[in-house]
């Protein structure tokens, strides 16, 4: 891994110039320390992958150092160069937390295969600590079939070869981070990490420490080196989300990164060169923000390379069907066969909008699938809020100008929510109708009603 930094500590000059001349010519940036004191000071000063140190060094020895890095940089490795007489010593480091050592005199190809192997696995445990919540929540298919869904789908199929940023839009619930996930998944950077960051989420005080990470000691608190999000995410994708809701001085920071694909941790001296691909989310309307004075103007350009607007649920009501399938398979897996939902059901789902748009959605099938006995959903099982957009006599206008078959339904529509005023209970239902239970019982099952 290139721009990896070694800090090689070794008090006989020749053999520190020969280590370090082998060590740049493999791509790494090399510091140099010939004594103990030196190589502590530039371990407190800067931020190191590798200590390659001798284990008897003047003013401070191997293990003085190593205590120095467990305590203060437990994410640097040590590696110690050891004489034949030292090789108890060298053991013991091990014992404490050194990753390895060499015995003196040594092969230069085995101490550069031995330092490959250990910024590789520098690099597998920032991939693994970035997969956490990737396997909490496994990547979820786009759900729809309708016009405005195949548009998005060819949109991402053409956006996630490229490494441009996306500013993906739209109403919350709708699905925006499911659009990052596709982008990421279908682009080349598919096998590197995919870090999700909410803006909103996090508190103003440690947004910055938390995507940019910081230093041991760089304000209280700080007790070691923290790597950030942006560096958990070297090499794939960073989604931000809530971007709307990002700090004005870290917008500034942010579009720097953009600039310079670099970064700086809190309390860091030196730059770090990263290669990240920016996906962006929000619900708000940017471009007003910017007017506000509360988004930067250079910032929502820089953004806005490819903008992504995500259809909202009542522009695509023809993928509802689909929609509730896929819900209900999800959350009714204890049963044998699936739940459906019966056409007057369904019927009040296609004429709800949604301001919560799929999240929504999905909360209700949820709740009917936990309440509902049978394997047919009827509409008083809905929440009460879809029944009341769905009135009796709107539904019989327009399903049928036949007086009979608009009674019919009108009647169909008011046992309903009868029943689901009082739960399935019949009793209740009838005293509620003004009829008689075994009436209402005859009327159910004239219009097909399941108990």
């Amino acid at each position: 891994m290139h721009n990896s930094k070694i800090l090689l500590a070794e008090d006989d000059e020749i053999m520190r110039i020969t280590l370090s001349d082998r060590l740049r010519k493999e791509g790494w940036l090399v510091d140099e320390a010939c004594d103990g004191r030196e190589a502590q000071a530039l371990l407190r000063k800067k931020a190191y992958n590798l200590l390659i140190s001798d284990i008897r060094m003047p003013h401070l020895g191997g293990e003085a150092l190593l205590r120095e890095v467990l305590l203060h940089t437990p994410a640097t490795d040590v590696i110690f160069m050891t004489a034949y007489g030292s090789v108890e010593d060298a053991v013991q480091c091990l014992k404490q937390g050194a990753a390895d050592y060499l015995l003196k005199p040594f092969d230069m190809d085995d101490l550069v295969i031995r330092v490959k192997r250990l910024i590789e696995n520098q690099a597998i445990k920032v991939r693994c600590a970035s997969l956490e919540q990737c396997c909490q929540q496994a990547q979820k298919p786009i759900i729809g079939s309708s016009p405005p869904m195949r548009a998005l789908l060819h949109l991402i199929a053409q956006v996630a070869p490229s490494d441009a940023t996306v500013l993906i839009t739209g109403e919350s619930g709708t699905g925006k981070e499911l659009v990052a996930s596709a982008i990421h998944y279908s682009s080349p950077r598919a096998k590197g990490p995919f870090i999700k960051v909410n803006c909103a989420a996090i508190p103003e005080g440690l947004m910055e420490s938390e995507l940019f990470g910081h230093e041991k000691g760089a304000f209280t608190g700080a007790d070691a080196r923290k790597i950030g999000r942006f560096e958990m995410a070297n090499n794939g994708t960073i989604l931000l989300d809530e971007i709307g809701e990002l700090p004005l001085n870290l917008q500034a920071k942010l579009l720097r990164v953009l600039q310079e694909r670099e970064i700086e941790r809190v309390g860091g001296g030196a730059p770090i060169k990263i290669d990240v691909r920016v996906l962006c989310a929000t619900a708000r309307n940017l471009l007003s923000e910017v007017q506000a004075s509360r988004f930067r103007e250079d910032l929502y350009y820089r953004l806005q390379v490819i903008p992504i607007a995500v259809p909202p649920l009542r522009e695509r009501k023809e993928d509802i069907p689909e929609l509730c399938g896929f819900f209900f398979r999800e959350f009714d897996k204890s049963r044998a066969g699936s739940q459906t939902l019966s056409p007057a059901a369904l019927e009040i789902l296609m004429a709800y909008n949604y301001p919560g748009n799929i999240r929504e959605l999905r909360n209700i099938i949820e709740r009917v699938t936990v309440l509902n006995p049978t394997s047919v959903v009827e509409p008083w099982l809905l929440p009460a809020d879809l029944v009341r957009e769905s009135p009796p006599c709107e539904i019989a206008a327009s399903s049928s100008m036949k007086l009979a078959e608009a009674i019919a339904m009108a009647e169909r529509s008011c046992i309903l929510r009868a029943l689901r005023q009082t739960g399935g209970k019949k009793s209740e239902a009838a005293q509620l109708l003004g009829i008689s239970r075994k009436n209402l019982w005859e009327k159910m099952k004239t219009h097909r009603i399941e108990e």
